[in-house]
């Protein structure tokens, strides 16, 4: 995967465990266009690689911004971006989106809660921009604890179309959740990103509404384990190469052991960088990356941590 390297132009405390860096080029020119929702891989100074989301308008390209939450039990990533300063270097990838606007939809309705904010930021401002109708859920555990919230209220161009919901009760949230999604038609699609818990919520009470293929979550941290205990090998082919994934390997292990090179990130099936296509066979999804429709599609499979129903399965590299 091509990385590139960027300047740090601008750091912002947003809260008291949630910073933002403005990013340039290092090269001085544009960035590319990205789709709305997209997010990105930094490798951070100790060489830790992380995803996430760019929250800047994906129209303006002379910056990218993210946001970084520091994480209690950091192992590197998140602990060493928060020690970065203006001037400098990071290495970064192209972004890549998981979690695309529906542009067929006659309502967009983005939530969100904690950090999960910003990928529905630049949703926000595509929306926005192209004239479309949307709202946009904020979520969090106090005033305090929302990052944004200046740029939402003062300075986005969109305040009439953000609601904030600070310090509402987990049992609480079902009765909001239902109120804002009362007005959906079956041709209105909702996007979620927060902890799992939150986003469970989302779907259950989205899908009351409107077909189950019209929630889009955006996961930011691998779930639950998989029970591996009834796991069994099986093969994989590959340009016409036949090799056995036996338990506790990976596919993307097996594969790179035989010098086919898979481009992977974060090894926990959340990024969607190892995704092939699968031409025959039948995956057994473990992922956290692609959506349900996707998944009954059977015709890609995150290569870093699914795994097969079939006894083989013929993947293609993307």
């Amino acid at each position: 995967m091509g990385m590139f390297k960027v300047r740090v132009a601008e750091v912002l405390e947003e809260t008291s465990n949630i910073k933002s860096f403005r990013l340039k080029r290092a090269d001085g020119a544009p960035f590319d266009p990205y789709p709305a929702g997209a997010h990105i891989d930094v490798v951070g100074p100790t060489a830790v690689v992380r995803q996430y989301s760019l929250c800047s308008p994906p129209y303006e390209l002379d910056d990218y911004v993210v946001a970084v939450k520091l994480e209690p039990e950091s192992r590197g990533g998140s602990e060493a971006l928060h020690d970065v300063e203006v001037g400098q270097e990071l290495e970064i990838s192209a972004p890549r989106n998981l979690m695309a606007v529906a542009e067929n939809a006659d309502r967009h309705l983005l939530v969100a809660a904690g950090i999960g904010v910003t990928p529905m930021i630049s949703m926000a401002y595509h929306l926005h921009r192209a004239g479309r109708e949307f709202e946009l859920h904020y979520f969090a555990r106090s005033r305090e604890e929302a990052a944004f919230v200046d740029l939402l209220k003062n300075r986005s161009g969109f305040s009439d179309r953000v609601k904030f919901h600070f310090g509402l009760q987990r049992a609480d949230q079902p009765t909001v959740l239902a109120t804002a999604f009362a007005d959906l038609t079956p041709d209105s699609h909702v996007y979620t990103c927060g902890p799992e818990g939150f986003m469970d919520r989302v779907s259950e009470s989205a899908s009351r509404v409107i077909p189950e293929d019209h929630v889009h979550i955006e996961h930011f941290q691998a779930g639950e384990p998989t029970d591996t205990s009834a796991d069994t090998p099986f093969e994989i082919e590959v340009d016409d190469e036949v090799y056995e994934v036996p338990v506790g390997r990976s596919i993307v292990q097996v594969l790179e052991d035989n010098g086919v090179e898979v481009d992977t990130t974060c090894q926990e099936g959340i990024c969607g960088t190892c995704i092939m296509g699968v031409l025959k066979g039948e995956p057994d999804h473990r992922d956290q990356c692609m959506s349900s429709s996707e998944k009954k599609a059977n015709d890609q499979i995150a290569a870093c941590v699914s795994r097969s129903k079939s006894p083989r399965l013929v993947l293609e590299l993307f």
